[in-house]
């Protein structure tokens, strides 16, 4: 089980990220991929800002979407929002980010993360994705 931050997902979907080969990697090592349940809101608000800019068609915007959503469903998990508002008060993130945190410790994996203010807030908690390659 690999536990991913919105921007691996991300990652995974657009080839274009500087981590889509890393993405890539750990997903083809292990494919039981978790997340917070919010990732699929932040997926649609980054997928809804390459539109706007003309990086995607609406119609590939909406199918890398529909395969995050068959992919990945299954395996969210919803933070307590209260619990989100504690670790987000102890760790100085905003609550959006502290909901992975929360679900972080609840799974008791490490959340991978390319958040680089994410990682030094939390390193007991998170990875970026060369150390989750590396174990």
């Amino acid at each position: 089980m690999v536990l991913v931050d919105t921007n691996i997902l991300v990652a995974l979907l657009v080839r274009n990220t500087p981590w889509f080969s890393q993405a890539r990697a750990l997903y083809e090592r292990d494919e039981d991929w978790r997340s917070e349940s919010h990732a699929i809101v932040e997926l649609t608000n980054v997928l809804t800002r390459y539109v706007r800019v003309g990086e995607f068609e609406v119609e590939a915007a909406l199918g890398m979407l529909d395969v995050a959503q068959e992919r990945f469903s299954g395996g969210l998990h919803a933070a307590p929002h209260s619990e989100a508002m504690r670790m987000a008060l102890g760790t100085k993130v905003s609550a959006y980010d502290a909901r992975f945190l929360v679900a972080a410790r609840e799974l008791g994996v490490k959340l991978t993360t390319e958040d680089t203010k994410l990682r030094r807030a939390a390193p007991d908690l998170t990875q970026s994705l060369e150390e989750a390659l590396a174990t």
